[in-house]
């Protein structure tokens, strides 16, 4: 498959172009170079993905240099070519494509856009090399890789301080993560001798009930292994504990956050731990490890995001809660449900995400959806896009017809077979799950009704007032010149609003036509992705051929649960419509009074479990503590004072001591030359 050369390398070619040949060259350069680079690999990867479906393309490894070879420690850079290569391909480069075009109309005003897209591309290329890896050392180079786009991509706008610490925190919370996969990828030569995923998945059976000394004990070696690779993705895809960058990280622009959350980054650790599945099937521990962490930080995203004001911080939250269902179905053995979430997911997380931005480009960049409302008649393609990604997140469907949007195929199968796996904690899994769909479905519905339905509340918008009295130029985020003198206009006496419809006279304007392309295309994918390939993701053990560890019995058991399970998830989604249309549109008076009388509760979730409180306590003031003590004492006290401080200090008094030995009178310098040869002679004779 030499196609496949092209695909992975084209985007970084592009990259290159945009980020170092944009001097004295139009902005349309870099977009077309990458956008064209990106349709064009979005175009070669849906034929392999087709193939693998269809049954008539095979598995390859298409070879690309020997990379290293030192002892015992050998491996080429190699481009490994499968079903679940396949999967991610179409993945990545369809959003990568779609993100490309829909950032022609959304960074239209930006000054920097050859920066922006060949970032964009980068982030591409490391994703590709992520997944495309036939070895640990590829597949690290990859993850980190996507670790520094991610952090350039977020603090895009480097001027706002809010983008630098949200950057910032992206890369020192995967740093944490991080250690723990190098460990387990260190651990795991140390086991097999080898980075080599193919020998390590062939070996790792053999490997099941040993153990290995670790931090004095010993423990099951296997477990170990599979629970330090865990902890690198639970980084990456923001699971309990490591998923504070997340939220934040929609500081960046929002394609940026769209890429992000559908088809890049977050995606990497369930790719990981799907690549590794026979792996991780020799770990039960830490397959129960995963399990737990999915479905709790399934449960916690879903509480946090029914609070949430801000517009992209919902969807954000959203996606950290799809992302644990995905992880708990890899824990109870489902990969390839796991695989075929993420697979629907990346549609319709990145039609909310850009129809999202359309939303905040039509409300001229303000995100808190308490100054919305009524936007349906406004923007109604936006509207529209958003409705079936919000059908499609809810997992609205018919079970008897066998027919819904893509999250009804693939959220129920997860449920379905935590249900089926038999097991106690595949059972909580599913419980939880499933109270986590009724919270999808109200965060959801909230968000869809505070925005498009009720009567407009933009006249409280200090964006739209300062866009209606200043002007757009002025305002607007994508011009950070127009914005540094925007407090050097005239002081405008700014009007009451308008009382009778609440706009303070400003009406929103649809986005333009390379916005809402990709909102149509991804919007087919939200509709028809799920039942299309239903059958070949969860059903067909031929459409994997290997790649990976596929569960005959429990796929089995999966189809024949109680009917009352494979009618949960329909149930959930419609208590949180009813109870979103209950609070949002029939009585509106309700939210306030719920947060009245459930006070430490709302406090708690509007403050995200005070996960960032309680770090900022154990960690971020204690480094910062140390990092001034460190400054003082060491830096300043014995580095400085006997390094460059002190070289300078004994320069500047020996040169007053020679300048006072410069008294310009003859005798003096003859005593001074007769000391010396003095000196010199009781030197030689003694």
């Amino acid at each position: 498959m030499s196609s496949i050369l092209i695909i992975v390398f084209l985007p970084l070619l592009a990259a290159i172009v945009a980020g170092f040949v944009n001097k004295g060259v139009p902005a349309i350069f870099a977009k077309v170079v990458t956008t064209g680079a990106l349709v064009t690999a979005c175009a070669l990867s849906w034929p392999i993905f087709l193939g693998f479906i269809s049954g008539s393309a095979q598995a390859e490894v298409v070879p690309v240099l020997q990379w290293v070879k030192s002892g015992s420690l050998s491996f080429d850079w190699a481009l490994r070519v499968d079903a679940l290569t396949a999967v991610m391909l179409v993945v990545i480069t369809t959003v990568s494509a779609l993100v490309h075009i829909y950032s022609w109309g959304y960074m239209d005003e930006d000054p920097d856009q050859p920066r922006f897209f060949a970032y964009l591309s980068l982030f591409t290329f490391a994703m590709l090399m992520l997944v495309t890896a036939n070895n640990l050392v590829q597949m690290f180079f990859g993850w980190e890789g996507v670790g520094l786009a991610s952090y350039l991509l977020i603090g895009f706008w480097f001027k706002k301080p809010s983008a630098n610490a949200a950057a910032i925190k992206a890369f020192v919370v995967n740093r944490v993560g991080d250690l723990g996969f190098m460990l387990g990828i260190f651990g795991t030569y140390l086991v097999f001798q080898t980075t080599s995923i193919p020998e390590i998945l062939e070996a790792a059976p053999a490997m099941s009930g040993s153990s290995i000394g670790f931090l004095g004990y010993r423990l099951y070696t296997m477990d170990i292994l599979c629970i330090l690779l865990f902890i690198g993705a639970m980084g990456k895809s923001a699971q309990l504990g490591l998923h504070t960058w997340l939220p934040d990280a929609m500081e960046g622009p929002t394609p940026v956050s769209a890429l992000i959350h559908a088809a890049t980054m977050v995606t990497a650790g369930v790719f990981m731990v799907c690549r590794l599945s026979p792996m991780f099937e020799t770990a039960p521990t830490a397959l129960a490890v995963v399990t737990i962490i999915g479905a709790l930080t399934c449960l916690f995203a879903a509480t946090v995001g029914t609070t949430q004001w801000d517009i992209k911080r919902v969807i954000a939250y959203s996606t950290c809660s799809q992302l644990g269902y995905m992880f708990f179905a890899a824990g109870v053995g489902a990969y390839g449900v796991a695989m075929f979430h993420l697979f629907t997911h990346a549609f319709f997380k990145a039609l909310l995400f850009l129809g999202a931005g359309s939303v905040i480009h039509a409300m001229h960049h303000e995100q808190d959806m308490r100054y919305y409302g009524g936007l349906r008649k406004e923007i109604p393609i936006t509207f529209w896009a958003m409705l079936a990604g919000t059908l499609a997140i809810t997992g609205v469907g018919i079970y008897w017809l066998g027919a819904g949007f893509a999250g009804f195929h693939s959220k129920d199968a997860i449920l379905e077979a935590a249900f089926g796996r038999g097991t106690d904690l595949g059972r909580t899994a599913f419980f939880i799950g499933a109270f986590a769909a009724f919270l999808t479905s109200f965060y959801s519905w909230r968000l869809m009704f505070l925005t498009f339905w009720g009567k407009p509340r933009w006249a409280q918008s200090e964006h739209i007032q300062h866009a209606v009295h200043v002007g757009h130029d002025a305002a607007d985020e994508h011009n950070p010149a127009a914005q540094e003198h925007a407090g050097d206009s005239p002081t405008h006496s700014v009007p009451s609003p308008d009382e009778h419809d609440g706009t303070a006279g400003y009406h929103p304007h649809e986005s333009p036509l390379t916005m809402l392309v990709p909102l149509g295309v991804l919007t087919l994918g939200a509709v028809f992705a799920g039942w299309m390939f239903t059958d070949a993701f969860v059903d067909s053990e031929a459409f994997w051929d290997g790649s990976i560890f596929y569960n005959e019995n429990l796929v089995a058991a999966l189809h024949v649960v109680p009917l009352w399970v494979k009618l949960s998830a329909t149930v959930a989604m419609l208590a949180g419509l009813f109870f979103a249309w209950l609070a949002y549109i029939r009585n509106t008076a309700i939210p306030a009074e719920t947060a009245k009388q459930l006070g430490p509760v709302y406090r708690f979730l509007l403050n995200k479990w005070y996960f960032d409180e309680i770090y900022n306590f154990l960690f971020v003031r204690p480094a910062f503590w140390l990092g001034r003590k460190f400054w003082i004492l060491l830096d300043k006290g014995v580095i400085d004072r006997f390094g460059p401080d002190g070289a300078a200090w004994v320069v500047s008094r020996s040169s007053v001591a020679a300048k006072s030995l410069q008294s310009g009178y003859l005798y003096s310098y003859a005593l001074v030359m007769l000391l010396g040869l003095v000196a010199a002679i009781t030197w030689v004779l003694f």
